[in-house]
Formats: C-alpha cells, structure tokens, sequence
C-alpha cells in the first residue's frame, strides 16, 4: 500500500505533462497525493475496520473532493449515480492494493479484489484489472518470481506481458482503461530492478503516469518487500495525519 501512494504521489505532476525519461526529481512542489491515494486508504480502512468498501470509499471520497476523480465516479460520490455504473476504468486497480497484502488465499483475494471493484467498476474489465493487482501483489509478496507472476497474469487474466518498456514508451499516451493500463504497469514492475527504478521505469511511459506508477509501486512494494527510507519520509511530508495512522494499523495488522 506505501508503494502504490509514493507511486502515486511521484507520478503526480506527469499526468498531465508526461516524461519519457526515467531521469525527473522524485518529490517536488509540485507533487502530491491525488484520488490514487484517498481511494488507497479508504479500501484499507474498509478492511481493517470491517466496513463496507462503498461506504468508506464515499466517506473519504466526499472527505477529499479535490483529488482529481473521474466524472462518472464524481456524479457516484454526489449520489447522481446510484449503484455501480460498468466503467472498466482504472480506477478499480489504482486502489486494490491492500487486498492484495491484507488476505491469505488465492480465492480471497479473487473475491475481495472484485468485491472493491464492483462497488463501481462492475465492468468486466475493471474488474479484471483489480483482480490482476490484487494477484500480483499476493504472489509477489509470497515470494513468486517474476516470470511465475507474469505466466499466472498472462493465464488467468489474458494480458499481453511479452512487450518491453522500449516498445512501448515512443507510441504511449493517455489510457484510463484498465486493459490500456494495467498491463503496462505490470511490465514496468517486471522490468525493473528495484523498488526506486519500477517507479521511474512506470513513469517514464507516459499516460496516467500517476496511476501507471501507483499501480507498478504497489507491486514492486510487495516484491523487493524494502522501500529506501527517504521515499518513505518523502511521502510522509504530502499526507494528513489520519492517512499515516490508517497506514501505520495496516502495517501493524498485516506485519508488512
């Protein structure tokens, strides 16, 4: 779940102003914590407390309506919407990541993944992508390797894995989808060669760099299981004090 918000919060400022180099100051005025990152906690609070996860992600939702949420997703928040509303966004993924580290068993966090997802992103390809972060991060931090999460992902879910970053990259834009997105995170996290340079590696594609970096972190997170120190303070300077307590019980409750 850390590595999805410094994902987040370092991909920030690149949404809108893409870089295709993997060489950008990591934490800027600039940056900060955007709906990757509320939407993040809110599940986690949701798992940790028991609670609905529609309830909680609308409570943190109306809480921070400044995040930069999607409009079908505003409309939900402000009840114009009832009930999910088949987006196949990624949206579903870029806040999954703690069901992927808080449950013990495959079919969980099938069930759990599609279960976040659903609430809104009742798609099948929302849920799927939501259900392939989720994965990916049980795999990883039950010590799969990469070429395992990769051939379990490709199976089970259908992606095209086999292309590289440098393919990728010239011809990449902005794609919100979860079958545009989540497949290009997965390959920034399988190509790279530690937690630090996933993230440089996600953001350096382009697109939603934010959510692609989000995505990437929270997986690298659960392989390489140590983030750098300093990523960690930096994240700590852009959140609310009730964030990092949500965090700090996650961690507690889930020993990571």
């Amino acid at each position: 779940m850390i590595g999805a918000i410094i994902g987040d919060i370092i991909g920030s400022r690149f949404e809108i102003n893409n870089i295709k180099s993997k060489d950008f100051e990591l934490f800027t005025e600039e940056s900060s914590y955007t709906d990757d990152t509320v939407l993040t906690i809110a599940i986690a609070d949701s798992i940790l407390n028991s609670n609905d996860y529609a309830t909680l992600v609308k409570e943190y939702g109306r809480a921070y309506p400044l995040a930069g949420y999607g409009g079908r997703f505003k409309e939900w928040l402000a009840g114009t919407i009832t009930g999910p509303y088949n987006s196949w966004g990624n949206g579903s993924a870029m806040r999954v990541s703690s069901v992927g580290f808080a449950f013990e068993e495959e079919t969980k966090v099938l069930a759990e993944a599609k279960r976040s997802a659903a609430i809104t992103h009742n798609h099948e390809e929302g849920i799927k992508g939501a259900q392939a972060v989720a994965m990916a991060i049980f795999l990883a931090r039950k010590g799969k390797s990469k070429q395992e999460i990769k051939d379990y992902v490709e199976h089970k879910f259908g992606y095209n894995l086999n292309r590289t970053i440098d393919e990728i990259r010239p011809s990449y834009t902005f794609d919100v989808s979860c079958q545009g997105s989540v497949p290009e995170s997965i390959i920034a996290f399988l190509e790279s060669e530690n937690f630090e340079d996933a993230i440089r590696t996600a953001i350096s594609i382009g697109g939603d760099s934010d959510t692609i970096a989000s995505i990437t972190g929270a997986i690298s997170e659960a392989y390489y299981k140590l983030i750098p120190e300093e990523l960690i303070v930096g994240m700590n300077t852009y959140l609310p004090d009730n964030f990092k307590l949500i965090i700090e019980a996650f961690k507690k409750e889930y020993d990571i």
